[in-house]
């Protein structure tokens, strides 16, 4: 089955669904888009690895690659090989030199380790199919591909174990900060991810 190469065209907030972003990839022709539901930590990774930016102490992507190339591993590309119920999976192929091996990977970290290493994400024709949206202009911005996503929530599919969205419409901002304090003191910082966007988005309004 031929693979088409997907590149990165843009990354944006997902105002749909909380302490979530929307990760766009487009195919070579520049007309479909893939738009994927990624965690925060996730964007934050691929983010810095795009604006080439180093952290004071290793993310856990940069420590994965650090391990690779000291053992003489290589990543060689990425696929996006399967979508089963709006959920994308993903595989590294690797080489030692002598022999490549296939892992298993959530699409949001395969694609931080291509940044990272510098290889192209591929796909089947079959999954842009169904799940990549139709634009008539290539040019346009990730916010506005963000709004026809938010629009058309069919559209956008999740990676596997993509954070839910969670509604905190109820709680009191000091109901806020506790939950907060909790989310912390418990390791769980995708909660404290979701929290914290809602206490900016109250602060912004």
């Amino acid at each position: 089955m031929k693979k088409i190469k997907l590149e990165i065209v843009g990354m944006s907030y997902n105002q749909s669904q909380a302490g979530t972003y929307v990760l766009v990839l487009g195919d070579e022709d520049g007309l479909r888009r893939l738009p994927i539901i990624i965690g925060v930590f996730e964007a934050q990774a691929i983010a810095m690895a795009m604006e080439k930016m180093i952290p004071s102490r290793p993310y856990t992507h940069d420590l994965l690659k650090t391990i690779a190339t000291t053992y003489q591993i290589d990543v060689l590309e990425v696929l996006i090989y399967s979508l089963q119920d709006g959920i994308f999976f993903s595989k590294l192929i690797t080489t030692n030199g002598l022999a490549n091996e296939e892992i298993d990977a959530r699409t949001s970290d395969a694609i931080a380790l291509a940044v990272r290493f510098g290889c192209p994400v591929y796909t089947y024709e079959n999954i842009l199919s169904e799940a990549a949206s139709t634009l008539e202009d290539k040019d346009r911005s990730v916010s506005e591909i963000e709004e026809h996503i938010n629009a058309n929530d069919d559209d956008a599919h999740e990676e596997e174990n993509a954070p839910r969205s969670r509604d905190f419409s109820r709680s009191t901002e000091e109901q806020l900060h506790e939950l907060l304090n909790q989310a912390i003191d418990g390791e769980d910082y995708e909660l404290a991810s979701a929290i914290r966007d809602e206490i900016t988005k109250r602060k912004a309004s």
